[in-house]
């Protein structure tokens, strides 16, 4: 099937926002900044990262709505020195709705030590499973499912924070 210059073009400004969406999610863990991440999610976008905890020994619950997804993990992943570098971006569109398969990789260090040599860090290759909608020109997160390829250094970073901040509240009779 041949397209019309004008279906092609709307097919590549679509892969582009695609794309965008997944670099919103990821630039939003980076710079822990809840709007920027909230923008590549549906109100009620559902995050499983099970597959991916089960591997890495994490505890971590589905979560299902923008403000829950925004509110969990930007108090675990915000607060932390990390960094995350998509690839192998592949969409396939179906009018307003599309499939993604994309590829991260996330370094992540305790506040502040990120650039420090010898620091714990924990370095993760997730594949990301996505299926996302049209909203308006641009296009948003509706399911996102993680799972782990590779892990190098101590995945317990991720929780590390939030386990000292639970420990140092219950010390303060909280």
């Amino acid at each position: 099937m041949e397209l019309t210059a004008t279906e092609l073009a709307q097919l590549v400004y679509d892969r582009l926002e695609l794309a965008d969406t997944l670099y919103r999610y990821a630039s939003g863990l980076d710079h822990n900044n809840a709007e920027t991440f909230a923008s590549a999610l549906t109100d009620d976008c559902l995050l499983d990262f099970t597959p991916a905890g089960e591997k890495l020994g994490i505890e971590f619950p589905v979560l299902r709505g923008r403000e829950a997804i925004v509110g969990a993990v930007l108090a675990i992943i915000g607060p932390l020195d990390t960094s995350h570098t998509a690839s192998n971006v592949q969409t396939e569109i179906r009018g307003d709705s599309a499939t993604m398969c994309a590829w991260l990789l996330a370094q992540h260090y305790m506040p502040g030590d990120g650039p420090k040599r010898g620091t714990e860090y924990a370095m993760l290759m997730n594949r990301y499973e996505a299926e996302l909608v049209r909203d308006g020109r641009h296009w948003r997160f509706q399911t996102v499912m993680i799972d782990n390829v590779w892990a190098e250094g101590d995945p317990g970073i991720l929780t590390a924070l939030a386990t000292y901040r639970a420990v140092r509240a219950k010390g303060r009779g909280r």
